[in-house]
């Protein structure tokens, strides 16, 4: 028997949604919740095999509630079942620890049937879904380290790059040694190297700066 916990603010979705899968032989309702909160509290109670997750609730969102079970029960299986598509959700979501993404225009029968693809070990998600990470995963190795550093941090690295210290830098842009200091950290995490030298190497090897 497949327990389920079903998270949506919407009562009329809940009393559908519970009424079909109760009615299947192979599934059990054992809790709802109308917020996110109530989720995360349900959840960590009841220890379900499946969450149905919505996005946008009340006090914690899906993606808020699906953070704190996955962190207190990294086990949990969650299934987010939703209307919205955007990138702000659907993300989020996934970053969470969510394992599969239904819209709610999907048919009772599909959800049902992706509930037992989920607890057999199968993600599932929709089309649109599938095409948005896919595209994120082919910008992510295409992108270059560099192109997330901000404005100030190229004048920084710059400024490294030229063998000014962190001292020097501070005076030339007229800013504190400990801003200078998180601007270096910045850069060398997003460059993704250990120390000065390797990120000076690296903006050389670049050319992302000026060499004098």
């Amino acid at each position: 028997m497949i327990r389920i916990i079903l998270a949506d603010d919407h009562e009329m979705v809940r009393i559908g949604v519970s009424a079909y899968l109760d009615a299947q032989a192979d599934m059990e309702v054992v809790g709802e919740a109308e917020n996110g909160q109530q989720a995360v509290e349900i959840a960590l109670q009841q220890r379900p095999d499946i969450i149905l997750m919505d996005m946008v609730m009340p006090i914690m969102t899906g993606a808020q509630a699906t953070a704190e079970i996955i962190k207190q029960w990294p086990e949990a299986k969650i299934m987010i079942v939703t209307s919205f598509l955007e990138d702000d959700k659907v993300y989020p979501a996934l970053e969470a620890g969510a394992v599969s993404y239904l819209l709610k225009t999907t048919n009772a029968k599909q959800i049902a049937e992706a509930i037992r693809q989920t607890y057999a070990g199968t993600p599932v998600f929709e089309p649109e879904v599938t095409h948005k990470v896919m595209e994120r995963m082919r910008t992510a190795q295409t992108r270059a380290l560099h192109e997330d550093l901000t404005e100030r941090e190229h004048e920084v690295l710059q400024l490294m790059a030229q063998g000014m210290s962190n001292q020097l830098i501070a005076d030339e842009l007229f800013i504190a040694l400990k801003t200078v200091k998180t601007h270096v950290s910045n850069i060398l995490s997003k460059l993704e190297v250990q120390d000065r030298t390797q990120a000076v190497v690296y903006a050389f090897s670049n050319n992302i700066v000026d060499q004098q």
